[in-house]
This record gives C-alpha cells, structure tokens and sequence, in this order.
C-alpha cells in the first residue's frame, strides 16, 4: 500500500486509540502510533510499528510522521500530575501539530471534548479550546471531534460508578445530580474518526450519544442493570470532592476533579447538537452487566505508573 495510505495515530495502546486503530487496520490501512506508553504485549503484534511520543524531540517526531497522510491525535491529560500541567499539555500538542505540518501530514482528526472555551475558568476546557485554535489555524485540513464521557471495555467513568456502588452502601453525588450526560460508545467515536480521515472539509462537530441523563439518573441506571441497590446521598459539591480525595488516597488514584465536578454542575457534558452516536448506553449496560465494576480502573496506574 502506497504510502498515502498511511494513518499515524497518537495512543493506539490506550482507549479509544485502540478503537480506532482496530478500525483502521480493518479498513486495510497502513498505521503507526506515536505512544508514551509502548505495549510488547499489544494486541496488534507487529502490526503497528510504534514511535516514541517525545515532545522534547520535535525533530524525531517530525521523522516518525514522515509519509503519513492523516495524524488521528487523542493525546490529552485529565488532570495535572507531578510537572506535567494543562499548559504543558498545550505546548505538547503545539509541537505535535507542527511537526505533523512539517512531515507532510494533510489532515488532522483530533479528539477534543464538548463546550471547549478559551475563557472557560476550567483549565482542561481552556486548554482544549486552545488546541482547537492551533489546529484550525495550522493551514492543515481537520475534522475536530467533541465527545464527552466514553462507556465502554475500558470507560473509567461508568466502570468505577459501577465498582463504588459494588463496595459501599451509599454512593455521594455531588450537589444536585440534576446537571446531565450524553455518553458516548467509544466504537461509535472510533467509527466517526475513520469516517473523517480523508483529507476535505474542515469540519467541527460534538461526539454524543443519543441517550441523556441526569447524573442521579445515570448512578440509578448503572445501579439497576448490576444489580445494586443506589442510596445517593446529595452533599455540596467540595464536600463530595474533598470525600473523594480521602477514597482515592486508599485507591492510590484521582477519582474526581475539580474541573470535572464543575464541568458537571455547568452542563458541559451534554451537546446542544443532535446526537451523532448510536449505541444506547442502557443497552450496553444490559449487555456488560455481569463484568462492570468488578474491578477498579486507576487513571494513575494507566497513565503515570
């Protein structure tokens, strides 16, 4: 396959990097991924050379993307972690749009997240919107993508609702649980990115699932198809953070930000737009019942350790 063909992909070991990666090769393209984390254990074999995702070194990312045709990028941080910050990340995604321009690369299909804003007071939301400017302004071709929450094999936010309701009796929500969520299959974003490889129409748009819940709801409906009884105690928002903090230091993990406690209460993860997904996430549920929650899933051990 000539090397036209080539899709470059940042993360093809992590989440929806996987997703998207199966759906690449099973479209007959060539693809390599540019990773932090190399996997010798990788699903794909040898079918996904992997290059280093080294920020540092823009020279060899430049190289590592030589030929590509497309650069299907999900590089992104949840939270700060020891000295890498929101602002950092920025950088870092600068330095890959440039060298992605400097390999040749025509298109970018980058994977931000719903309600971007550069004057959001919410650093992961700002940071996002303002790697959204650096693509729009690359003169490359793109197609920007906004999800919000993703359920799936490996959806820490569903998975770990569904373990914390497994192991206490009571399960905290923050403020209200009125605020809403459109989640996500991680198949269906997987699917919207293939369909937006080919270098075209620049085009911007949210990755939502046609189903929407209040967060009360959504803990209610997790609770039932796992067989759980729900008792939601309501505290005020910092409270239920600072709770959170004290079961994530017996976890060794972050099991809830400020940003995404914010991010909730102010409504940024549902879409104003119509819904471009098709897995229901009730039925999901009813189909992966029997496994959900029954481990924990550590964004730290994933990431950072």
């Amino acid at each position: 396959m000539p090397d036209s063909e080539l899709i470059a992909i940042t993360g093809a070991f992590g989440y929806s990097g996987r997703h998207i990666a199966r759906r690449l090769l099973a479209m007959d393209k060539r693809v390599i991924t540019l990773t932090g984390h190399p996997r010798a254990d990788s699903e794909f074999g040898n079918r996904i050379p992997a290059y280093p995702l080294d920020f540092s070194k823009p020279t060899e990312l430049t190289e590592s993307l030589k030929g590509a045709k497309t650069l299907v990028n999900t590089y992104w941080i949840r939270f700060a972690f020891g000295d890498m910050t929101f602002d950092k990340a920025v950088e870092n995604s600068k330095r890959l749009i440039n060298a992605a321009k400097a390999a040749g690369v025509e298109r970018i299909v980058h994977v931000s997240i719903t309600n971007p804003s550069e004057i959001s007071p919410l650093p992961y939301y700002s940071g996002k919107a303002r790697v959204e400017k650096a693509i729009t302004e690359s003169g490359l071709s793109y197609a920007i993508l906004r999800p919000n929450v993703l359920f799936g094999d490996e959806g820490i936010l569903i998975n770990n609702i569904a373990w914390m309701l497994r192991h206490f009796p009571i399960f905290t929500v923050p403020g209200s649980g009125e605020y809403q969520i459109q989640p996500i299959y991680v198949g269906d974003l997987a699917e919207l990115v293939v369909r937006n490889i080919e270098p075209g129409e620049n085009v911007v748009f949210d990755a939502a699932g046609p189903e929407i819940y209040t967060f009360s709801d959504l803990v209610r409906l997790i609770a039932n198809k796992t067989g759980r009884s729900a008792r939601l105690i309501h505290l005020p928002p910092y409270v239920a953070l600072f709770m959170s903090r004290i079961v994530g230091k017996f976890l060794g993990d972050v099991v809830l930000t400020r940003d995404e406690v914010d991010g909730l209460h102010m409504n940024l993860l549902v879409s104003s737009q119509p819904p471009t997904g098709w897995t229901k996430l009730s039925e999901w549920l009813e189909n992966n019942s029997d496994w959900l929650g029954t481990r924990y899933m550590s964004e730290l051990k994933k990431h950072y350790r």
